[in-house]
């Protein structure tokens, strides 16, 4: 089975609004970038209060063709311009693939 993998970590900041990500943001990228093949998005949150990692991110793309489809989409700016309205973490992203 070929899928692709978008893991978005946010570090650091000074907020992050939880409630926000989980209730907006994804359902903001599931509408912006199922049309290019995003399949489902999902965050988990590290169980250390001390960690510098506020949130893991992952979306998995039909494959890889289709994640770098998604980010190239003029959809894109909508996505990132809701990062702000959630956290000011730094935001990193990875694109992985089954082995």
């Amino acid at each position: 089975m070929t899928y692709a993998i978008l893991t978005v970590t946010c570090s650091g900041g000074t907020y992050f609004d939880r409630d926000h990500y989980v209730d907006v943001h994804l359902p903001l990228a599931l509408a912006c970038w199922r049309q290019y093949g995003l399949e489902s998005a999902s965050a988990f949150f590290p169980g250390d209060a001390n960690s510098a990692d506020v949130s893991v991110g992952l979306y998995r793309f039909r494959d890889e063709d289709a994640l770098h489809a998604a980010l190239a989409s003029p959809e894109t700016a909508a996505v990132m311009a809701d990062v702000p309205r959630f956290t000011d973490a730094s935001v990193s992203r990875t694109v992985g693939t089954p082995l």
